[in-house]
């Protein structure tokens, strides 16, 4: 009996496609986004006080947050492994 290619992929933990990627990256951008407009027009609508300076700080650091969320790649894993791999890994 042939080996088995221990890179296959199971249907299981296969990526979503792109589109779907895509849109669910979007969305997670724009609800950040929406997070830090809201935090924006808090400032300036709030007095001087510690609140402006949480609200500035929440829309100076949204961006970042909001691209390593968005480029954020989600890959299922169920846990599975073929018993052959496993031995061979374990031998090695």
């Amino acid at each position: 009996m042939p080996p088995r290619d221990s890179s296959s992929v199971r249907i299981t933990t296969a990526r979503t496609s792109a589109a779907d990627d895509l849109a669910g990256r979007q969305r997670r951008y724009l609800f950040s986004m929406t997070v830090r407009t809201a935090c924006v027009v808090g400032a300036v609508s709030v007095g001087p006080g510690l609140l402006r300076w949480v609200l500035v700080a929440g829309a100076v650091l949204l961006p970042y947050v909001a691209v390593v969320l968005a480029n954020n790649q989600t890959r299922s894993d169920d846990g599975f492994e073929l018993r052959e791999t496993r031995v061979a890994r374990e031998l090695n």
